[in-house]
């Protein structure tokens, strides 16, 4: 769906751009994007390899385990319905530590992992269960506690103190995930109120 809108909009700007005459600033902004893309790229590349290099020798050094093992209680009251020792916890862990460091694109295979897990807990049904409706409203909201990407963006672009967002980030994540759990929540206890199904 995601991709017919992307191909729907560009559509739409290319005959815009060809009944008021705007093709040449349309040349020009699809070339300077793509020069931005790939400068933006390779900066970000940087910021993610020393963060997941950090990441692998925490590992190694049995950091993210202590960390999972102290993050596990608060994600079995979480998710409830989940077994105790179940791949699907491991996978959820993983997933909010590393986005807790900013890192998106190592958290998503984690993330799918997780969801996989969920949905064979779940029957293989097509709508979701509580778990998974909660994995996903934490993993959208996610508390970060460093914003590697946005501060690789913010290096590309030649910011004065790329690292000044850290504590608004915390505290803007913090928030949302509160919030995220607390809605959660509250519609959980307002369907089983109700009588409804887990």
């Amino acid at each position: 769906m995601v991709n017919l809108i992307w191909v729907a909009m560009a559509i739409i700007g290319i005959v815009f751009a060809m009944f008021h005459g705007t093709m040449n600033e349309v040349n020009e902004a699809i070339f300077k994007s793509a020069k931005e893309a790939v400068t933006i790229a390779i900066g970000m590349i940087s910021i993610l390899v020393f963060w997941l290099g950090l990441m692998r020798i925490a590992e190694e050094a049995g950091l993210l385990e202590r960390l999972s093992r102290f993050c596990k209680p608060l994600v079995r009251r979480l998710f409830p319905e989940v077994p105790p020792n179940h791949p699907a916890l491991g996978y959820i862990v993983s997933n909010m530590i590393a986005n807790m460091f900013g890192l998106g694109n190592a958290a998503t295979p984690m993330g799918i992992k997780a969801m996989e897990e969920l949905k064979k807990l779940n029957g293989h049904k097509d709508v979701a269960s509580r778990s998974m409706v909660t994995f996903l409203a934490i993993n959208t909201s996610s508390i970060t506690l460093i914003p590697a990407t946005v501060i690789s963006i913010r290096m590309t672009y030649g910011s004065a103190s790329p690292g000044e967002i850290i504590g608004t980030t915390l505290v803007a994540s913090t928030i949302s995930t509160i919030g995220a759990v607390l809605i959660d929540r509250y519609y959980y206890w307002k369907r089983t109120r109700k009588g409804g199904k887990r």
